[in-house]
């Protein structure tokens, strides 16, 4: 087991109504004046905002609102947060909503703290953030677990480009989790929201890293976990059980437990910003649900006892010791089955994407041919167009 930092230092309110809480625990904060920043209308149409509104009201908590948050976020929706934030004299940041307005809002909240750095430079690696607002989010749509993530992603539409980055700055202070919320959240979305949140996990159980049979057991339980309450949501969108575990999922499988003693590094997610860049359309679940089995296939030959404790644990396959690479390749094709059940893609081409423009996506992601991804087996320029190719 490798060393190790382990810090959550989000607080998690959990459960019925505990958004009706919003305006006491902002005032235990001392917030004086706070964004409250959304995405489409759905939260005004449900009463949230509204909701929202009143608790802060009730706390005297002045507020401005900034709505129109899209999926995969735009950085000039940050930039024109962070000018209304220094303009109305902000100091917290309340995200209602899903990952993209999450990452809005810890996106603007790093802007708003030093203007003198263009956001966009944290997401592109050229500075670090030293300091942030104060922000927490009522969550909306189980699935990006920015809710507790150091993780912040964020599209410039205009170069077609999506790049995330992690920071401490990017940790929620706090997040409101009543899976009600949740219940109007259609077939599709939640589809993207299980796959989203079990390969956040996934792609954690495969980074580098021997002896973390406990981190393993974590990690595993999420994925079954996450598996059955996406299919159970699917069937009864107001289950709540189902509902709440998918929910609290989604901030495990991504708050750093179940990489503990493991090395990190999300590869299919960098395979996935590219897609989703170029093609903003595309739900981040989606793609990953069309790149991963063929990732899978690509490397699994690098760790095979690795994939085997995978296939067994996750998948119940019965391991074929004389045939190690049948019961892998089983197991993925079980998970490549699992996604068709639930109506997400297997391939790059039920999105949309062109073949002509596979060569880009992997000059992107390699960045121009100067990066190696890596994980069990390091992945550059022609392995990442392989994989591509493979998944089209």
């Amino acid at each position: 087991m490798d060393n190790f930092i382990y810090d959550t230092p989000t607080r998690v309110y959990f459960g019925k109504e505990q958004e009706k809480k919003v305006g006491e625990i902002l005032a235990e904060y001392g917030a004086k004046k706070v964004l409250i920043h959304y995405g489409g209308g759905s939260a005004v149409r449900s009463g949230l905002i509204g909701l929202v509104e009143e608790c802060l009201k009730a706390q005297g908590i002045e507020y401005v609102l900034l709505g129109g948050v899209q999926p995969n976020p735009e950085i000039k929706m940050v930039r024109r947060g962070v000018e209304l934030c220094l303009r109305e004299g902000v100091d917290f940041i309340l995200a209602v909503g899903g990952g993209s307005v999450m990452d809005s809002a810890k996106a603007i909240a790093n802007g708003a703290a030093d203007p003198s750095v263009d956001p966009w430079d944290y997401n592109m690696g050229k500075a670090q953030p030293k300091k942030t607002l104060r922000k927490g989010c009522i969550l909306t749509l189980s699935a990006a677990g920015s809710e507790m993530s150091n993780s912040c992603v964020i599209t410039d539409e205009e170069q077609s480009m999506k790049r995330g980055y992690g920071s401490p700055m990017n940790r929620m202070n706090f997040a409101i989790e009543n899976p009600e919320l949740t219940y109007t959240v259609d077939a599709y979305q939640t589809a993207c929201g299980a796959v989203d949140i079990a390969m956040h996990t996934i792609e954690r159980y495969f980074c580098p890293g021997e002896d973390t049979y406990l981190t393993d057991a974590i990690a595993e339980a999420v994925m079954k976990s996450v598996r059955k309450a996406g299919e159970d949501c699917i069937k009864n969108p107001r289950d709540y059980v189902a509902r709440a575990n998918m929910m609290w999922a989604s901030s495990l499988a991504h708050n750093g437990l179940t990489q503990c003693g493991r090395a990190f590094q999300l590869v299919v997610h960098q395979l996935e910003h590219e897609v989703s860049g170029m093609y903003p359309k595309v739900a981040h679940g989606a793609g990953l649900a069309a790149l991963w089995c063929s990732w899978a296939r690509y490397v699994y030959q690098a760790n095979v006892p690795r994939f085997l404790q995978w296939s067994q644990n996750v998948w119940n396959v019965d391991v074929n010791y004389e045939h190690p690479e049948e019961t892998v390749l089983r197991a993925i094709d079980l998970q490549e089955n699992y996604y068709r059940s639930i109506g997400m893609p297997t391939c790059l081409s039920e999105l949309g994407v062109k073949e002509e423009d596979l060569e880009t996506l992997a000059l992107r992601c390699s960045r121009d041919k100067t990066r190696t991804l890596i994980g069990y087996k390091p992945l550059a320029y022609e392995d990442v167009l392989e994989i591509f190719r493979m998944a089209f």
